[in-house]
């Protein structure tokens, strides 16, 4: 049942036509967000390499992130926007918790996700497509395992009542973290060594940047600080792939 809660809540699929999952269940999706990460990269990695068979790559991997957005409903997309906005446009811990919970997207979200989508167009462009593949798989689950992490580290900035979506995470117990931890390795194992830790290695820094920001002037997270750090520390992968593709390049 907490299976399902995640594909509901992180997914536009009609997976709620399966069965009907209680309230309580939908506090243990980041448990299962890297396994989501499955799906929602997988989805996006054949949308690329169908695409990609008639069309330009540039092309197809416009079209993978045009796919992923249909498939997340751009969940974390919105989140990055107000997260933007609100650490961009206030100091304040209630002004910054005001701001994210308010529906319009201001100055900063607007020109933050102008900046995020051509970035992630550059960086997956840069990479081979069939190498692009593997590595939208493996940077979705990976970045989403890391970002799970701020439910450990910070608490809840908000009251329960006062969440968007009237329901706090619950922390991860030791067994979902090592299960939460192997759903985002495996599709890391599947690249090259020469790709593999040096690139998972950044998401990681980016978390310890955003957790230190977040500590300072929140004292906590939210829903909207859980989807802009997966979608940075997602961009921080595919930026350290590229990097590597272009050092070994220029190397030989």
């Amino acid at each position: 049942m907490k299976l399902l809660a995640a594909l509901i809540f992180f997914t536009r699929l009609p997976f709620w036509r399966i069965k009907e999952v209680p309230a309580e269940n939908f506090r243990y999706v980041v448990n299962y967000w890297p396994l989501a990460g499955w799906l929602t990269g997988g989805f996006a990695a054949a949308v690329l390499w169908v695409s990609s068979l008639v069309l330009p790559a540039g092309v197809a991997v416009l079209l993978a992130m045009i796919g992923r957005l249909c498939l997340t409903g751009a969940l974390h997309e919105d989140g990055l926007a107000d997260f933007f906005d609100a650490f961009g446009g206030a100091t304040a811990k209630e002004r910054i918790l005001a701001i994210m919970k308010d529906s319009h997207t201001g100055s900063y979200g607007a020109i933050g996700l102008i900046f995020y989508f051509l970035l992630l167009w550059a960086l997956l462009s840069a990479i081979p497509v069939p190498l692009a593949c593997w590595v939208v798989i493996a940077g979705d689950a990976w970045s989403k395992f890391v970002a799970g992490q701020l439910i450990r580290l910070l608490p809840y900035a908000r009251r329960e009542e006062e969440s968007k979506i009237r329901t706090v995470y619950a922390r991860m117990g030791f067994g979902t973290f090592l299960f939460a931890l192997c759903c985002g390795i495996i599709p890391l194992s599947v690249l090259s060594p020469v790709y593999l830790w040096p690139a998972a290695v950044l998401p990681l820094a980016v978390l310890f940047l955003l957790y230190l920001l977040m500590k300072r002037r929140l004292q906590g997270y939210t829903g909207d600080c859980c989807g802009a750090t997966a979608l940075l520390c997602e961009l921080s992968f595919y930026l350290g792939v590229v990097l590597l593709i272009h050092n070994h390049s220029f190397n030989s």
